[in-house]
């Protein structure tokens, strides 16, 4: 499994805004600049974050976006779940697959089903919160 690098600028710009929260809205392309993220490729994973309700936008003089919580209410789960359209490891346990017509006989289905349950517990298991603080990275052991 890889997590592209729109599920990591998601994290980053999720992370940027909380980090200079002061209440008003933050413009994308200051968040851009010090993220080193394109203001094109931001405007693909921002409507996706907007749409959900993580962060709020405002267009025009004095707008940009801001978190709609506490940084230690947003799980990297989330945001990554969000901008990777899932976790899921294989296309049968998607949340919008179909049935699998082998998945009685199917032998390596519980492996999956385990090591998806070990992706989503992990990434649940660190906030926004968490991931400001610089030695986040020494806490998380599976």
């Amino acid at each position: 499994m890889m997590i592209s690098t729109r599920g990591r600028y998601a994290l980053r710009v999720m992370i940027d805004l909380a980090e200079h929260n002061n209440g008003s809205y933050i413009p994308m392309k200051d968040v851009a600049k010090r993220q080193e993220i394109s203001l094109k490729y931001l405007e693909k994973i921002l409507p996706v974050l907007s749409k959900n309700g993580l962060i709020e936008g405002v267009h025009g003089k004095g707008g940009g976006y801001r978190l709609t919580r506490d940084p230690s209410d947003y799980t990297a789960g989330e945001i990554l779940r969000l901008a990777e359209d899932g976790l899921a490891p294989i296309s049968c346990l998607k949340d919008d697959a179909p049935p699998c017509r082998q998945a009685a006989e199917c032998r390596t289905l519980p492996m999956w089903q385990g090591f998806y349950k070990l992706i989503n517990e992990y990434f649940d298991g660190i906030t926004i919160q968490d991931l400001m603080q610089t030695d986040a990275a020494d806490n998380y052991v599976i």
